[in-house]
Formats: C-alpha cells, structure tokens, sequence
C-alpha cells in the first residue's frame, strides 16, 4: 500500500486524479496539498490547507510514495506575471525539492506541449524553466508529462480556450503523423498515464501528448 501526495487537486486534472486514486486499492493514503479545501471526505484523504507558495514550511508533513503535480493557472487567472511565475515554476520546483529532501522517488508533474526556456513566450518558457529544475534533482523516477490542449469542462469561464477547443474538433482528425501530437487531450486520458507511469517502468522523462495517450491505453 502506498501514500500519493497531490498538489492541485482542486483543478480540472487533479480533480479526477483524486477520485481515481481514492478507487485504486494500490494506495492507502492521499495527502493532498491545497489552498482551499477539495470538498471531499473519504478515509483515504489528508488534507493540508496551507499557502501553496511557502510549502517549504510543510517539509514535515510531506512524506509520501509518490508526489503528483497538477498545478498550474492562466494568464487570465494570473496575470501578475511574477505571481505567476511563483505559481507555475515556484510550486513544482519547490514540491521536486521536498521530494529530493524526503527521499520520495517518484515525481510525476504536468507541463505543456511547447515548453521551452528558450522560448519568448513567457508560459512557453516559464514551463520549461520549470522541467529543467526539476530534472536537476535528479529523482530516480521523474516524469514530466507535456500534453497538447485539454479537454474536459472547467469551472471557470474561459472563453479564447473554449473557442480554441471548438476548433481543434474540427481539425483533430486531420493532426497525424508529426503533427498528431497535437491533438486535444482529455484530463482523463492524462490521469490513466500519471498513474500508470507512477506504477510502472518508463525510461523517457519527458512525455509528449501522443506518447500520454499511448502509455494511458
């Protein structure tokens, strides 16, 4: 039996996340990290209502099996880009750190297709400044997933994203070859990868969109 510690589980990925965790007998203990409560009770759960942006401070309550990261906002949420920043590149860093610091292996963090720190698109380069420290750890498994956009229905409103995703139904079927990466995602097929990753021998850290989709089925 295993302990799962996830950050974001309020978000639309870690919302299922959540829920699949808590039907998987693999794992005995969920110890969720949020700002605010997930709103749901289960045995399973240990929540930790804390200031996402100082976890250091909680180096003592987390100790788990396993770390997944879901965290992550928009610009339309965020748009201080520092705060931003802090949230996006400052959480997962800091959560890889704690991993580092309690000897938990496994690190399992959702990026984004295009991360580059390379890149002069500040969320383009804000993940992938991101995925660099982390793999700076060196966490015997580490896993950063890079999904094309997701799918699914988000609680806020978000509305230049609804329009891209009533696009990229139409144009979905003609994304192959090279450019099949590129197809939407649902949160659910992300979740499946996470856990399968999580539970099974995969040599590639970094794993793009069509890769997610293969390693879920």
């Amino acid at each position: 039996m295993k302990t799962a510690i996830i950050l974001g589980a309020t978000g639309l990925t870690g919302g299922i996340l959540l829920l699949q965790l808590i039907d998987d007998k693999r794992y005995d203990k969920i110890k969720l990290f949020l700002r605010k409560s997930s709103g749901i009770s289960h045995p399973k759960i240990e929540e930790h209502s804390i200031d996402m942006l100082q976890l250091r401070a909680y180096a003592e309550d987390f100790i788990a099996d396993e770390v997944f990261c879901c965290v992550g906002t928009t610009n339309a949420k965020t748009p201080d880009k520092e705060l931003y920043h802090k949230i996006d590149y400052g959480i997962p860093v800091s959560a890889a750190r704690l991993s580092k610091t309690n000897k938990i292996n496994t690190f399992i963090v959702i990026s984004a297709l295009g991360a580059d720190s390379e890149s002069r698109i500040f969320y383009n380069r804000t993940k992938g400044e991101m995925e660099n420290a982390i793999l700076e750890f060196e966490l015997p498994k580490t896993h950063i997933l890079q999904p094309s956009l997701i799918g699914g229905k988000r609680e806020e409103k978000r509305p230049g994203e609804y329009f891209f995703k009533v696009l990229m139904k139409i144009f979905n079927p003609l994304l192959f070859g090279p450019l099949k990466k590129y197809r939407t995602i649902s949160p659910e097929t992300i979740v499946s990868a996470m856990i399968w990753l999580a539970n099974n021998e995969f040599e590639k850290k970094r794993v793009v969109s069509d890769e997610i989709k293969e390693v879920a089925n």
